[in-house]
């Protein structure tokens, strides 16, 4: 089995025509290869089973092969540039009020002033990315099927978590999936009975009803909420996330489907999930330990899993000016990423969650390459809750929360705000949880704008605001404007088809099947 890398030439070529790596194990996600060694071999000793899932898993905390993102995964870019959970938020954060960036790394300005091209190489990294995660999941659900099991002599209660397993494979496929739909749009669509031909085009509206269905597939044979390793998903994910993906059913399908919101949601509270006391222990490096609040995070540690992604570029890229690095837990800041007064200006000055470094730092941005212009944004530390530091002051060890509680709460709130059913007294009771723990003022009343609102204050660099802002009709409009959007300084709107990014040039060359993105 040969080193598996997406080349940026098509996925088409790279799917089809590609062997995987599938190494590392849960407790290693170091990612090395294996040469001389067949699927068949691999997959007939349940005692690899586990290492082979990790690689998943692996696949969305690092870059690369080796440590610190080396001999990276997708070729010709920077191991640490294609980080799936970096990438992630470069689009879904730096495109908008809650983050800028003043690097000037190949076309990244480019996402904060709404004006990529389909030559970027960040979004191009982040398509290939998802189909080298959905290439990963192929090649495991694909070899352990009942039939496949069977064959390869695992029974028993090695088949039963085999079985699981394989459920959380499908799991991150079809995270990877939603990724692809809510991004992407209508994309290339393969899965582990596909092979020989080039990838058909999917609507988005078809990508929606396979995800929907892989997930509540996978939601049976999950295990219960709380029963899996830490740092694996569970029913509860599944839950979370299809709650995630029915809120923005009407984006992706033009139909509300508010009331299954209300009934996943109503399932992931339901299983004994509670918030953690303090806000600001959620993303710190002892994060791990007694969080009653995190449904699935991704697990990172200063030793095993060396990367420039994940919350190491989360802690050093939002340290620089006369911050101390030493506050963060790191040997030194990389000066890059800052927030707006947009922002800024959301928070009472009582709310813990509005952590804003002002010393240095000018409120109105007038240089986007400039750290100094803009409030630097204090979120992820690599400092544990009893002051220690992490084990290396490199790489930083806290994970990074994907799905907590305070998300379902303000989702079931605005599923009930846009008449999904449910209770209000309920929905007003969650919110204020969210804002009594942050020492924020209760509020008697909630609408959708305040529910906008409460979601960037309590989510903020967590991933979910370009497609929340999309949700609201608010990320490319003029009803709502932010510095530099539109590449103004006190921002304009763009183009509707800015909602979607587009499909990379060089997919479309080789694959006929594919029409590029409205805009593009």
């Amino acid at each position: 089995m040969k080193n598996f890398r997406i080349k940026n030439i098509s996925i088409a070529v790279a799917l089809f025509g590609a062997s995987l790596t599938m190494t590392s194990c849960i407790n290693d996600l170091r990612q090395e290869p294996i040469t001389e060694v067949t699927a068949a071999s691999l997959y007939k000793d349940f005692g690899n089973y586990k290492n082979l899932l990790a690689k998943l898993y692996g696949g969305l905390a690092v870059g690369g092969q080796t440590g610190g993102d080396g001999n990276g995964d997708i070729a010709d870019i920077d191991g640490g540039f294609s980080n799936y959970m970096r990438l992630l938020y470069i689009m879904q954060e730096i495109t908008t009020d809650e983050a800028v960036i003043g690097w000037n790394d190949g076309t990244l300005p480019e996402f904060h002033k709404m004006t990529w091209t389909p030559a970027n190489e960040f979004n191009n990294a982040m398509y290939y990315r998802l189909y080298t995660e959905v290439a990963f999941c192929n090649e495991f659900i694909k070899n352990t099927t009942d039939e496949m099991l069977s064959q390869n002599g695992i029974s028993g209660a090695s088949a039963d978590e085999a079985k699981a397993m394989r459920a959380e494979a499908k799991f991150i496929r079809a995270q990877a999936y939603y990724h692809l739909l809510d991004l992407y749009g209508n994309v290339p669509f393969v899965d582990e009975t596909t092979f020989g031909t080039l990838p058909k085009q999917i609507s988005r509206a078809e990508l929606f009803k396979y995800v929907e269905s892989e997930l509540i597939s996978a939601a049976t044979d999950l295990k219960a909420p709380k029963a899996n390793e830490y740092g694996r998903v569970d029913k509860a994910a599944a839950w979370t996330l299809l709650s995630r993906l029915y809120l923005n059913a009407k984006v992706y399908t033009g139909a509300e489907r508010n009331a299954d919101v209300i009934a996943n949601t109503e399932k992931v509270i339901g299983a004994g999930y509670t918030l953690n006391p303090k806000y600001e222990n959620l993303f710190l490096a002892d994060n791990n330990l007694n969080n009653p609040e995190n449904i699935f995070s991704i697990v990172y540690d200063g030793l095993k899993t060396q990367t420039n992604g994940g919350t190491t570029f989360m802690v050093h890229a939002a340290v620089g000016g006369t911050m101390d690095p030493a506050a963060f837990g790191i040997n030194g800041g990389w000066g890059g990423i800052r927030t707006t007064k947009a922002f800024v200006q959301k928070f009472e000055p009582t709310d813990l969650r509005g952590r804003f470094y002002t010393s240095g730092q000018s409120l109105e941005i007038n240089d986007l390459g400039n750290f100094n212009d803009g409030y630097a944004f204090i979120k992820y530390k690599n400092v544990k809750s009893n002051g220690a530091v992490g084990a290396h002051d490199n790489w930083v060890e806290a994970d990074m929360p994907v799905y907590r509680l305070a998300d379902v709460y303000l989702m079931y709130a605005e599923a009930v705000l846009r008449g999904g059913g449910g209770s209000m007294t309920t929905a007003v009771g969650y919110v204020n949880a969210l804002r009594n723990r942050a020492k924020a003022s209760p509020v008697a009343f909630i609408d959708l704008n305040f529910i906008l609102d409460e979601r960037s204050r309590e989510l903020s660099w967590e991933n979910t605001r370009r497609t929340d802002l999309i949700r609201f009709g608010k990320f490319t409009s003029a009803t709502y404007l932010w510095p530099w959007k539109g590449n103004a300084k006190d921002g304009i709107a763009v183009g509707e088809y800015r909602n979607l990014f587009p499909i990379p040039n060089n997919d479309l060359v080789v694959n006929k099947n594919l029409v590029q993105n409205p805009g593009y």
